[in-house]
């Protein structure tokens, strides 16, 4: 990546907004800082911004200056390690006190009475949630949109920042938050990574509380954070899998990492661009002195039909678990459901699919310490009101530009996804790194080593908190 096109990852002088959260919290539990200021800066950038991207739901600007001033007040502030750091989540997990809608009008709960575990985690640790942020209805989707609002990637505000973690990606790249939770059953956090050039983990099975929908689309679904560093997504991986310390260990040899192309979805390839990137990272691999293998994992047919049935599932599932009334449901959705619906009927969720899936890739790993491949095809979709168009025509577009993300969600396998060199419009691209059971702390590391050699922009431009002074904002 050209470095010249990227900051050196500090704000200007006496600035808070752009801080990474690491600095920030370090700052607040020193007492250079107090979490108010912190948050009351965020809120004004988010303000400054917000009208362009359509991030959030819900902006909880007096409750977060409160709780703000419980984190200065705290006795315990200097030992927090998100100390005053601002927080989005997902209009998918319960946040106490507000209304959680997974995206659908048909949706109308009273305000929960409790956080959401990972909620929890993120509070106990000293962060502060300013926001709810958009999602597609029931988050099946790969743009994030819904009657009257359309949300937009920061870097090109005419192209979407993806789904379902689409509102807690515009957030962070827009630099309204340094860090969002989000979730990924099929690449929910990984696409919006790979649109708007963050860095975000899909942990592997149990590592994080999941508890989303009805039953974690049959394990699939995974809760996690979008970052703009890696030291930032390690710090907010371990509040939320409850880790005793953000330290990423280092292998202590050289790895074997596997580099694969090849599509599952019949004639969706990698662009140019996208090529080019995953070459630069496949060359500071072997600078690096790691063995680079290709070989192709073995995402068999039933293991695709098998990712599919699922999500379809979800949909009638969830639907069923929120008491939807359908009728008011958006059409795509319901056509969703119903296929999910007769798919389960059908008998195709078959569990012993999913374990044959993960001994194959057990296998795979038996030899190779890290899978890379590629997150997308090429640029995201376009910013529109997919949610008007049919079931079809949504899960065409998905499947072609997203092709290489759900397997990971059926094998429950740790899955991370970077920014890559930036395509010749400045725009990003983005690198998955798969690994085994167990593997978050070693892709973390990888991929810590890998921004170090190809630094990337951590904000899109012209929303670019450290911008120099002059330059447009939203």
């Amino acid at each position: 990546m050209d470095a010249s096109a990227a900051h050196d990852g500090r704000p200007t002088a006496g600035g808070i907004v752009g801080t990474p959260a690491t600095e920030l919290a370090a700052r607040v539990r020193s007492g250079e800082l107090s979490a108010v200021e912190v948050v009351r800066a965020h809120l004004a950038h988010l303000a400054a911004v917000e009208g362009r991207i359509g991030a959030f739901r819900v902006v909880r600007a007096d409750a977060a200056l409160a709780e703000a001033a419980a984190v200065d007040a705290s006795p315990e502030r200097a030992q927090l390690p998100l100390a005053g750091v601002p927080v989005a989540v997902k209009d998918n997990v319960a946040v106490a006190g507000e209304i959680c809608t997974d995206g659908s009008a048909a949706h109308d709960p009273p305000p929960a009475a409790a956080d959401h575990p990972v909620v929890a985690r993120l509070r106990a640790a000293g962060a502060v949630v300013v926001g709810i942020t958009r999602v597609p209805e029931l988050c099946l989707y790969s743009a994030t949109d819904g009657p009257g609002t359309v949300t937009r990637n920061p870097w090109d505000t005419a192209r979407s920042s993806a789904g379902s973690s689409g509102g807690s990606a515009a957030a962070v790249t827009a630099g309204a938050v340094p860090l969002a939770q989000g979730n990924d059953g099929m690449g929910s956090l990984r696409l919006p990574a790979a649109a708007c050039g963050l860095v975000t983990l899909k942990p592997g099975r149990g590592v994080v509380p999941a508890g989303i929908g009805a039953d974690n689309w049959s394990g699939m679904a995974e809760n996690g954070a979008l970052a703009t560093t890696v030291a930032d997504l390690a710090l907010a991986t371990s509040v939320l899998a409850g880790w005793p310390t953000a330290t990423l260990p280092e292998p202590g040899r050289p790895l074997t990492i596997a580099v694969s192309t090849r599509s599952p979805v019949p004639g969706a390839r990698l662009d140019a661009p996208g090529r080019a990137a995953l070459d630069a990272v496949v060359a500071q691999l072997e600078a690096a002195g790691h063995t680079v293998v290709r070989r192709e994992p073995a995402v068999t047919p039933a293991a695709a039909l098998g990712t599919v049935v699922r999500w379809l599932a979800g949909a009638d599932d969830d639907a069923r678990a929120l008491g939807l009334d359908r009728r008011r449901m958006q059409p795509r959705s319901r056509s969703h459901a119903r296929l999910g619906r007769v798919a389960r009927r059908a008998g195709l969720l078959r569990p012993r699919t999913a374990d044959a899936f993960r001994d194959r890739m057990a296998t795979f790993f038996g030899d190779v310490d890290v899978l890379v491949s590629p997150v997308v095809t090429g640029p995201p979709l376009p910013a529109r009101p997919w949610h008007e168009r049919g079931f079809l025509a949504n899960v065409t577009a998905n499947a072609r530009w997203a092709p290489w993300t759900s397997a990971w969600n059926f094998g429950g396998l740790p899955a991370l996804a970077m920014p890559g060199a930036p395509r010749p419009d400045g725009t990003p691209t983005s690198i998955q790194l798969v690994g085994p059971d167990g593997s978050e702390t070693r892709l973390l590391w990888l991929a810590g080593d890998l921004e170090r050699r190809l630094p990337w922009r951590r904000h899109a431009p012209v929303f670019d908190p450290l911008a120099p002074a002059g330059s447009p904002v939203g």
